[in-house]
């Protein structure tokens, strides 16, 4: 899956918290960085990606205090562009010398947050195939756990990677050494999701972990990129990788789904399918209700609209391509966790005139339907579903009302 990393990954534009940076880097000084905040695991399976030097990143803080999130998944470390086995963001910025990393970490934590670190992703060169065997890849991971306290990490296998089984069984090995070697650690394991759960490659994955004895928090894939288009393509794809589950490590299908995840996009994929809040309400009704353990997504530099908000078609690495408020799909993770979102205010009303609308005036004391009309300042919208009382241009309403621009 591209998960447009590649390609729309800018130059860091990160606007770093001067406070946060000042801890993380006395706490450097010290030789005892800011300690990583108590959270339970729920908020580690509940992470969502969040690109901390790429793709125009968010306020971590300003997303803590309009959701309530309080785990964010930093995306991604790999090899060195060069080659070598240690740790680097993005194949560029070593994680030895990094301060700008660490400053969000430290201004998270500053917050009662924490995060988890993912390794890996689509494109770029990875540690599992540079490093010699699995011990100096464990050995190259260990000091991005040790630099910043570590107390989750994510092993986001896929292309090209996990089509080279030595450098899989590399990462597996490495992922099982870290597992034993720092006690508690939440090890999750993510890959690619096709509509049987997961393709050739994913399952040699598994046979690898297998062989290896290793299980980790869970194995996550990502339904999206692969002719899905909307939530039931996901939950099957999720019903059939708890199958393959089951087969791999003899598993119950409670014991599975225990150990089963979600890893989704927000908005229209890289492939032009699209999942909107109404399909993310619907993963987490099935993730909560067959008892998985994580539900996460790709990722909160997209979460907020685009200008237009379909962005005339196209997919971006900075907004989502729906029409949404900002930070709407982190709220579902926010509610994996569970906790209820605080109640955002509403929108703020447009500062131009606006014009005159040719559907009748959105009324709270009336009742609407799926296909229903309305103006309501300066805009018109179309109910997605029942609704009575839910003011269109708000969030509480969790996207009940759809924007279909200015009149």
């Amino acid at each position: 899956m591209k998960r447009l990393r590649a390609l729309l990954c800018g130059a860091a534009t990160a606007a770093l918290a001067t406070a946060g940076l000042s801890a993380f880097v006395a706490g450097q000084a010290s030789g005892a960085p800011a300690a990583a905040a108590a959270l339970s695991n729920r908020w580690y399976a509940a992470a969502p990606y969040l690109m901390p030097l790429d793709n125009n990143p968010p306020n971590a803080g300003a997303i803590m205090d309009a959701t309530g999130l309080k785990a964010f998944q930093l995306a991604f470390v790999l090899a060195p562009n060069g080659g070598g086995c240690s740790p680097t963001w993005g194949g560029a910025a070593p994680v030895s010398s990094d301060t700008a990393v660490g400053s969000v970490v430290a201004a998270i934590r500053a917050k009662g947050g924490d995060v988890s670190v993912s390794v890996g992703g689509y494109g770029g060169t990875k540690l599992g195939q540079t490093c010699s065997d699995a011990a100096s890849t464990a050995a190259a991971y260990q000091q991005v756990i040790t630099k910043y306290q570590l107390k989750a990490i994510d092993f986001d296998l896929e292309e090209p990677e996990y089509e080279n089984s030595t450098a899989i069984a590399h990462e597996i090995g490495a992922a099982k050494i870290l597992q034993q070697n720092n006690p508690g650690l939440y090890v999750s394991v993510t890959t690619a999701g096709t509509a049987d759960g997961t393709g050739w490659f994913g399952k040699q994955m598994l046979n690898e972990a297998k062989a290896q004895g290793f299980v980790p928090n869970n194995f996550s894939i990502m339904p999206f990129d692969g002719g899905f288009n909307g939530a039931a393509a996901q939950t099957s794809a999720l019903t059939n990788f708890n199958s393959i589950l089951q087969s791999t490590f003899g598993w119950s299908a409670a014991t599975a789904y225990a150990h089963e995840g979600f890893s989704g996009m927000n908005g229209r994929s890289d492939t032009g399918e699209y999942f909107r809040q109404a399909d993310f309400q619907t993963v987490l009704d099935y993730a909560t209700g067959h008892g998985m353990d994580r539900f996460t997504f790709w990722s909160l530099n997209r979460d907020r609209q685009c200008s237009p908000p379909d962005n005339n078609g196209t997919t971006s690495g900075t907004c989502s391509s729906v029409a949404q408020a900002d930070w709407d799909f982190a709220k579902y993770a926010v509610r994996f966790a569970g906790t209820t979102p605080p109640t955002d205010p509403p929108t703020t009303p447009p500062t131009t005139p606006p014009g005159s609308c040719s559907v009748a005036a959105w009324s709270s004391a009336a009742i609407y339907t799926s296909g229903n009309e309305v103006s309501h300042k300066g805009h018109k919208w179309k109910a997605k579903w029942w609704t009575r009382n839910e003011e269109p241009g708000t969030t509480g309403e969790w996207g009940v009302w759809l924007d279909e621009g200015a009149c």
